[in-house]
């Protein structure tokens, strides 16, 4: 069972690292055992108090972005309506993007999810995997394809450019983070960058891609905790889920100003996800 205490350092630890490219899963894994705390993680109460720092988080990403929710969610009945994407409607092609890049990720994740994390949410897998997730961000920079210059004064106009397979690639690599230590923000930044959005860009369609699929993943197991009716279990969630709120409005708040020039880059939160997760494995042996 977790204390108060622990509920508030999750919860910030959720909030922070669920948003910035370093996987909060694999922080929320590997903290326990480092800080010598006796909870199992593998508990479904454990992994339900997760899923309730997710909403929050995605409660915040869907308040900082609601001027654009509500251009996207019309944008898709507009297309609706006339049956057809219109090659200017910018909000129907980007809602309509989202669908489609959401799909591969959700199947993955209502198929395999419990299977895939209760097979790796140990310790030691998950700064393995929070190594392999510098790596990949390393990669991501290396590789990355030159960002066309976003002259349109719309951001979501440039985002919405992308083709529907470079859509799918970005939406299906959010299923890394399924893995306990491989980042959901992380991948899709990734895969954004490769498929040629700059920094910034990648950053927003990576949000607005984990809005439906965080919220919709705490939706369907949220109610399991309140049908439990241990009112510990639920004020242990709901005070864990109230920080992770505060601190992943800090952090998408930072992270739009941080990625808003081109000098800044994945290059720091690769270097820390490749010391932490060594270190952390070379502790936990």
């Amino acid at each position: 069972m977790l204390t108060y205490i622990q509920a508030i350092i999750l919860g910030i630890l959720q909030g922070v690292s669920e948003l910035f490219p370093i996987s909060s899963l694999g922080h929320s894994v590997v903290l326990p055992s480092l800080a010598g705390w006796e909870i199992n993680t593998r508990d479904p109460f454990f992994l339900t108090f997760l899923v309730a720092t997710h909403l929050a988080t995605a409660i915040v990403l869907l308040g900082f972005y609601w001027r654009d929710w509500i251009k996207i969610i019309a944008g898709i009945f507009r297309a609706l309506r006339i049956r057809e994407i219109s090659g200017d409607d910018t909000y129907a092609k980007l809602g309509w993007l989202l669908i489609v890049s959401t799909i591969p990720a959700g199947i993955l994740g209502l198929l395999f999810e419990d299977q895939i994390r209760m097979i790796f949410i140990s310790p030691r897998s998950a700064a393995l995997f929070l190594a392999l997730n510098g790596i990949l961000l390393f990669v991501a920079e290396r590789l990355r394809r030159r960002a066309i210059a976003n002259v349109d004064s719309n951001p979501d106009a440039h985002i919405a450019k992308l083709s529907w397979r470079e859509g799918i690639l970005v939406g299906a690599l959010q299923a890394l983070a399924l893995i306990p230590g491989f980042s959901r923000t992380g991948a899709s930044l990734a895969s954004g960058l490769y498929v040629g959005l700059s920094h910034e860009d990648a950053l927003r369609f990576s949000f607005l891609l984990a809005t439906p699929i965080i919220g919709a993943a705490a939706a369907l197991k949220i109610p399991e905790l309140l049908a439990s009716g241990n009112a510990h279990m639920i004020n242990i969630a709901l005070l864990g889920a109230v920080f992770a709120g505060i601190f992943a409005y800090l952090s998408v708040t930072f992270l739009s100003r941080y990625f808003h020039t081109e000098r800044h880059t994945l290059i720091p939160f690769a270097m820390y996800c490749l010391i932490i997760g060594i270190a952390a494995s070379i502790y936990l042996l």
